[in-house]
């Protein structure tokens, strides 16, 4: 597997997309919603906001980082409470199947086109178009879906999104600080 050996650590402000995600999530008075995040980071930020009460939500996370990861299950162990409503999984987002993921109320694809190389070619993983895809159709009408402008990769991301959204059932709503949102139209 094509793993990700950069740790995003415990510190949030590496991840500003995190920061605002929470922040908007805030605004909009969004709660109890079904969450996927691409991208934990050590810090494991947005799970851990996203369970406090005031939020109420549920997170799946993914991460390709082994010590993001072992991070989690620190934080799991630790507090088991949180695994009520955050759970992460190690893995290889371009090799997602559709069959093994619930539906979303919310999905972040704050890492399109950070992490796709041609080491993902061997095992057949999914383009970063086709994972865009996949967790589109993965969220229920209604629902949202959010990239992040500060990636480095963002210059590479935004051609696709753009064809996307122009194929897609997706209105673009708002853009939030770093963060474009879509919202899912049928």
């Amino acid at each position: 597997m094509n793993i990700w050996d950069v740790y995003w650590g415990l510190r949030v402000e590496q991840c500003p997309c995190d920061v605002h995600f929470v922040e908007w999530l805030e605004e909009e008075r969004l709660s109890g919603k079904r969450i996927y995040h691409f991208g934990t980071g050590g810090h494991h930020y947005v799970g851990i906001r996203c369970a406090e009460p005031e939020l109420d939500c549920t997170v799946l996370g993914i991460t390709a980082s082994p010590k993001e990861y072992d991070a989690f299950v620190k934080l799991a162990t630790g507090n088991p409470t949180i695994t009520k409503t955050y759970s992460a999984y190690f893995g290889d987002i371009y090799t997602s199947n559709a069959k093994l993921l619930p539906r979303f109320d919310i999905v972040t694809l704050f890492h399109a086109c950070e992490f796709r190389t041609e080491a993902n070619d061997a095992y057949g993983a999914l383009t970063d178009r086709e994972v865009i895809d996949l967790f589109t159709a993965q969220t229920d009408i209604g629902g949202y879906l959010l990239f992040y402008t500060g990636s480095f990769a963002y210059a590479t991301a935004e051609p696709i999104i753009a064809d996307w959204a122009a194929a897609a059932d997706v209105d673009e709503v708002a853009s939030f600080k770093t963060l474009r949102v879509f919202r899912k139209t049928g």
